[in-house]
């Protein structure tokens, strides 16, 4: 319908992966301020957190700089994806959940990193 707008998509793609970063390195941080109280919060291991932490500001970084992008979006993806698990098999969240707190938000992440990986990120990425 609007064919014009087709010279826009690196710009699309630049802000898409601007947001997957500025998520998940907030989501990462959280990880890493307590990782004590962060890993009761999740029910994970403090090491686990930390880790977890570390590797969604990593993925972040990778995603919103253009640095192996595919790499950091697939790494991201499954960090989706223990998310959700989590969240159907241990929380018993359905999803929408409770409070806008449901597997869906996760869901649409998944989607986001794939958009990404399928088209490395777009032209403006600093290496390939």
């Amino acid at each position: 319908m609007f064919p014009q707008l087709a010279r826009f998509t690196d710009l699309g793609l630049l802000l898409l992966r601007l947001m997957v970063g500025l998520v998940f390195v907030n989501s990462g941080y959280s990880h890493l301020k307590d990782p004590t109280a962060r890993a009761k919060s999740i029910g994970m291991s403090k090491p686990f957190t930390i880790f977890l932490g570390a590797a969604e500001v990593a993925g972040a970084l990778g995603v919103a700089f253009g640095v192996l992008t595919q790499l950091a979006a697939f790494g991201l993806i499954l960090i989706m994806f223990g998310a959700i698990q989590k969240k159907i098999f241990a929380w018993h969240t359905g999803f929408w959940g409770e409070r806008a707190s449901g597997w869906h938000y996760d869901l649409i992440f998944i989607v986001m990193n794939l958009v990404i990986a399928f088209t490395n990120g777009g032209a403006y990425v600093l290496i390939r």
